[in-house]
Parts: structure tokens; sequence; C-alpha cells
């Protein structure tokens, strides 16, 4: 089930995350602050305050798109004194759009301020898996983290090149991504698949399903293992929660 265009999402993405850990693996450790390299394409961050103050500086400076992509990793567990509220809303005209890790929409808090973010204009979307945290402004100023969580380190990269990459990045994992709320109920599945889905949404074992449905359990996991690359989805439980999404099932 997994199709061509999704293989080659899946490799694109895996590509500009490989190239992530490339860039934060050969920056050097700077001094507190920030400091230039490649005549002001790179500046390095490792001061806390000053990753939060440049964040915000790069919300301002967007005129027409604000991208970001967000997984909610963090030093500490998600509560209300961790998660940064959603930037009111920009200038008129600028689009905002952000990809969420699926699994953010799925807990309490992270859930209320993704919706905090949509009643102030922003349009989102969920993957199964987003890799790293990015900011982008615009075509000419991008952030990302050197490190997981993004306040032990972070990158503000000017360079034309590298933007545009992380921009085409982001639109290939857009047209991957499923919108938040979205019902989509044109499914490909079969009566057997769907049926299996709804099973599994259940939390019924391989072994359950396919007595169920008087099949064998390797076709079961089989069809399981399909279905979730179809979805892009990380384990058994996130490809039930995508389903339903999707309005594949109820």
């Amino acid at each position: 089930m997994l199709t061509e265009m999704n293989q080659r999402l899946a490799q694109e993405h895996e590509r500009f995350l490989a190239g992530h850990r490339r860039l934060a693996e050969a920056c050097p450790a700077p001094v507190a602050g920030g400091n230039g390299s490649a005549s002001g394409l790179i500046q390095v961050v490792t001061e806390p305050e000053e990753i939060t103050r440049l964040s915000g500086v790069l919300v301002n400076a967007a005129r027409h798109d604000w991208l970001t992509l967000e997984n909610y990793l963090g030093d500490r567990p998600i509560d209300e004194t961790t998660i940064v509220a959603p930037p009111p809303a920009l200038r008129h005209g600028v689009r905002r759009r952000t990809i969420y890790e699926s699994r953010c929409a799925e807990h309490p808090v992270a859930a209320k301020n993704i919706e905090n973010a949509a009643e102030l204009g922003e349009e989102a979307r969920l993957l199964a898996s987003v890799g790293m945290k990015m900011k982008l402004a615009d075509g000419s100023v991008a952030m990302l983290p050197l490190g997981p969580t993004g306040m032990t380190g972070a990158a503000l990269v000017r360079s034309p090149v590298i933007v545009a990459a992380l921009r085409e990045y982001f639109e290939l994992l857009w047209e991957r991504a499923t919108p938040v709320g979205a019902v989509q109920p044109d499914s490909p599945l079969t009566d057997e698949l769907r049926a299996i889905l709804e099973l599994l949404a259940q939390g019924i074992e391989d072994e359950g399903i396919a007595r169920r449905l008087k099949i064998s359990a390797t076709t079961v996991r089989r069809r399981i293992t399909a279905i979730r690359e179809e979805l892009g989805a990380p384990s058994r439980f996130a490809a039930g929660a995508a389903a339903v999404r999707r309005g594949w099932i109820k």
C-alpha cells in the first residue's frame, strides 16, 4: 500500500534529518550567547534566553510565511509551565503553518495549545513523526535546534541555499501530513483492511484479530505493517488513531 510518492517523501525526510544531524555535529561549541560563521550565514547560539529572544525576532521578521515543525520534545514533561503560548496573530497577510507530531494532539495540554494557535489563525497538520523542530520566516531565515529540545543550542541560518532546502522539506512534509480535525472519507482500505483497523483500534492483538476474521496471524501482521506504512504510523496504536482522524474508521 505504500505508494512510490510516499517512499520518495520518506527518503527525503530521512535525508533532511541526516543533514540536520550532520549540521549539529559539525557546529563547534561556541561561547555563551552567539557567534557568526561563514560571513553570518549561520549563527550558533547556546544561551536559552538568547534563543528565546531570537525566536521572537524571527516571528516578527515574517512578512509572508511563518512555518514551524513541532514535536514538543523538552527537558521536562509537558505541562502548563513548559508549553510556550502561541504567538499573537502576526501582521496582516502572514500565513502561519505548523506541522505537529501526532502524539502532541493526544496530550491534553499540547492539544489545547494547538487549539489556541488555530484560533489565532494558524493552519495545523499532524505527522506521525517530526524528527526535529524548525522555525522558518519567509524564505530568508530559519532556526534549527542543535539538540532534541532546541534549548541547549540553536543555529540561526541565513544561507539562501539552506533556507530554500528547508522550505522544500517543510512543503514535502506538509503534503504528507493530515490536517488537524480533517475527515478524509475516501479510504483506500479494502473491507478486510478496514476490519483489521477497527479491531486494532479496540486494542485486540494479532491472534485475536486472526481468529475473528478467520485468517492467519501472519497475514494480519503483514496487513498491519502495510497499514502503518500507508499512514506513516510508528506503532499499532498510532495507526488506529491516524485512521480514525482520517475518517477511515469510526
